[in-house]
């Protein structure tokens, strides 16, 4: 029987990097509308989809805002691992995202749909609640 040779395990540590900030005068999120406001001021005027994750603290205070995906014109591939990694390293009690459509037409895709229905249940595994699907 020949010897393995030994594996290197590497030895890591996880972290959030801070790259700006902004102020939110309204403190915590209270109804749809405010998510919307925030996430419209967030994503402006993009010319490409961007799908953005809002952490929140148990009161609704977002306690950051992570872009998850930037894609083509008209598509964003989203997956519950990637929204989830920075409302995890955040200990959010809760998430809201959003993405925009260029063509302003805010309408869900089905795509969306689907997006939506596995973003709650991986949620429900991991005990980080989806508040809301907002689409600019």
């Amino acid at each position: 029987m020949k010897k393995q040779p030994q594996k290197r395990i590497n030895i890591v540590s996880v972290k959030l990097v801070k790259e700006s900030s902004l102020l939110y005068k309204e403190r915590s999120i209270q109804s749809p509308e405010d998510g919307y406001k925030l996430i419209k001021h967030f994503l402006g005027d993009l010319d490409r989809e961007a799908f953005i994750v809002i952490s929140l603290d148990t009161k609704n205070s977002p306690v950051l805002i992570n872009i998850c995906h930037v894609d083509s014109l008209n598509a964003s591939i989203v997956h519950p691992r990637e929204v989830m990694k920075a409302a995890i390293l955040s200990n959010a009690a809760s998430i809201l995202v959003g993405h925009n459509h260029p063509s302003e037409n805010s309408s869900p895709s089905r795509e969306d749909i689907e997006v939506t229905t596995r973003l709650v249940e991986a949620g429900k595994i991991i005990g980080i609640e989806l508040l809301d699907y907002i689409i600019v």
